[in-house]
Order: structure tokens, then C-alpha cells, then sequence
């Protein structure tokens, strides 16, 4: 059996090394943090996130506060999506989780995700 569309959360963590180094919440601001300082940071979310009773509330909470994408206005919410739509190591992570798992660290051009499968 194989998932055709998966619903996803993320929580991205950019860094100066990222394929575009801005984050939506200083659009003119270029982000200096280092790829390691990007690693740690998500690192900390995810085991926050681990020890969360409530992964989508605590997960939503955080991608308000942390995300670097966008989404996290909506709690980090990517919506449904196929395959072939993200970047290959996100789209590997995310389409091999289960409902209401949380993935290790995933490292795209984008920069350093965590992923919450919801559906």
C-alpha cells in the first residue's frame, strides 16, 4: 500500500547557509544563525514536543512561536499534499510517519524541520 497525500505540520528552523535566509516574521532581515544554532534549536522543540501530552496542541503552540515558515500562522499547518510537492528528504520524512507521529530532524535546502503527520 502507498499514500498518494499525507496532512502535515512542520516546524522550520532557518539558518544563513538556507535557500532563502528570511524568516516571514523580519522579511527584511537576513538570518545570521549558524546551521548548528538551526539544529539546536529544533532539536529543543522536538523534545519539548516528545514530552508534550498533546503533540497537535503543543506542536501548533510552538510553530507559532518558533516556525520560520509562514505556516506557522496557521500552527505549522502545510495542509494535504501529494507526492512530488517538497523537497525530497521532507517529502521521505513525512510520507513514511504515521498519524500523530513526530519525525526525527529533517535537514532541507530550506533548512531544519521537525513534521507532525495528522492525517
Amino acid at each position: 500500500f502507498r499514500l498518494d497525500a499525507v496532512r502535515c505540520f512542520h516546524i522550520v528552523v532557518k539558518h544563513a547557509g538556507s535557500r532563502n535566509p528570511t524568516s516571514w516574521r523580519a522579511p527584511n532581515v537576513r538570518i545570521s544563525r549558524s546551521l548548528e544554532e538551526a539544529y539546536r534549536r529544533i532539536r529543543d522543540l522536538r523534545q519539548q514536543l516528545l514530552a508534550a501530552p498533546n503533540k497537535r496542541a503543543a506542536f501548533e503552540r510552538l510553530a507559532r512561536l518558533h516556525s520560520d515558515c509562514s505556516s506557522a500562522k496557521r500552527g505549522g499547518d502545510l495542509g494535504v499534499f501529494k507526492r512530488g510537492k517538497m523537497a525530497a528528504a521532507f517529502e521521505l520524512a513525512a510520507f513514511n510517519l504515521d498519524v500523530g507521529e513526530l519525525s526525527k530532524v529533517v535537514a532541507t535546502s530550506s533548512g531544519v524541520h521537525v513534521i507532525l503527520r495528522v492525517a
